[in-house]
């Protein structure tokens, strides 16, 4: 696959304070890339950067084969978490001078929008004021500014603050249909489980450096630790239990099940397989529940931080 971005060896300092560690970054065409990291990680740098508001000090920045120039700006929409509205304008009217300033006709502007307001059916707020509309409301406006001259890039900074759980799903599936459109997101949240709605690779910034990166799915299999979590019915637990001492590492879980079964979690180690653990399991009593515990993104997350 193609990569639309790539930082190579970006380093960015304030005063004494080094915001990023040559960090080097390489994002997919196609694809939403999840930017995660703890609060001061270095990931607002980093998107500043992408999007020319400060530059780096070292390093160097590449979209779509070329290095980073000013006329970039109409490749690339960017929704920050502090919103940008004027609370005071008129909502059409915003979103038309908006629109005129990454480069569309007035024209092309009103044609667009008319299908945006239509799509997510706010055309009646056309002439509200910003400031009569809900939190969640203007960042409805603010999603449309921001795809609405259909950019090459697209960078989301925790676009689902302020929504309903039913709005918050109706941009998730806006941003999968822009990327199955063809655009490139760069997706940056504390929402782990939207991380693992939405996104295709990740990297984690932690203290100015990344700390891991690449397909979602493949980090995950890093991870994995060979665990299981199983429910056997049998007529001596205590018994079984004691087997699987003997056996296994195990560890205690809780999941809901309509049976009166033995509930644990078990490692095995690289010499045995899942089907050896079941052909055990299975030889002790009833097994009603096995499944491998897959670490989620957020597991991944804490436990790469706390190790860093």
């Amino acid at each position: 696959m193609d990569n639309l971005l790539v930082a190579e060896n970006i380093v960015k300092k304030y005063g004494d304070y080094t915001a990023l560690n040559n960090v080097s970054l390489t994002v997919p065409k196609g694809s939403i890339f999840g930017l995660l990291g703890p609060n001061g990680a270095g990931k607002t740098s980093f998107i500043r950067i992408i999007n020319q508001i400060t530059m780096p000090d070292s390093g160097l920045v590449t979209l779509d084969g070329r290095p980073l120039e000013q006329n970039h700006v109409k490749d690339i929409g960017y929704l920050p978490e502090e919103r940008g509205l004027y609370k005071s304008m008129k909502v059409g009217e915003q979103a038309l001078y908006l629109a005129q300033l990454k480069g569309l006709s007035k024209a092309e502007a009103k044609e667009r929008l008319k299908y945006w307001f239509d799509r997510l059916e706010i055309g009646d707020w056309w002439n509200k004021k910003v400031q009569e509309l809900s939190k969640g409301m203007a960042q409805k406006i603010q999603f449309v500014v921001t795809v609405l001259h259909q950019p090459k890039l697209l960078i989301f900074d925790e676009p689902f603050s302020g929504f309903d759980p039913i709005n918050a799903n109706l941009i998730k599936d806006e941003i999968l249909k822009l990327r199955d459109d063809g655009a490139t997101v760069i997706f940056s949240t504390h929402r782990m489980e939207s991380v693992e709605e939405l996104c295709d690779h990740i990297a984690l910034i932690d203290k100015s450096n990344k700390i891991l990166d690449g397909k979602l799915l493949d980090i995950k299999k890093q991870f994995k630790s060979n665990t299981f979590e199983v429910g056997v019915s049998t007529a001596n637990d205590a018994e079984l239990r004691r087997l699987l001492e003997d056996k296994f590492s195990i560890s205690e879980t809780s999941f809901k099940s309509i049976h009166d079964d033995l509930k644990v979690k078990i490692k095995i180690d690289s010499s045995s397989s899942p089907n050896d653990l079941l052909s055990f399991l299975t030889n002790q009593g009833q097994v009603n529940h096995f499944t491998e515990v897959i670490p989620s993104a957020s597991d991944i997350f804490i436990q790469s931080v706390q190790n860093n």
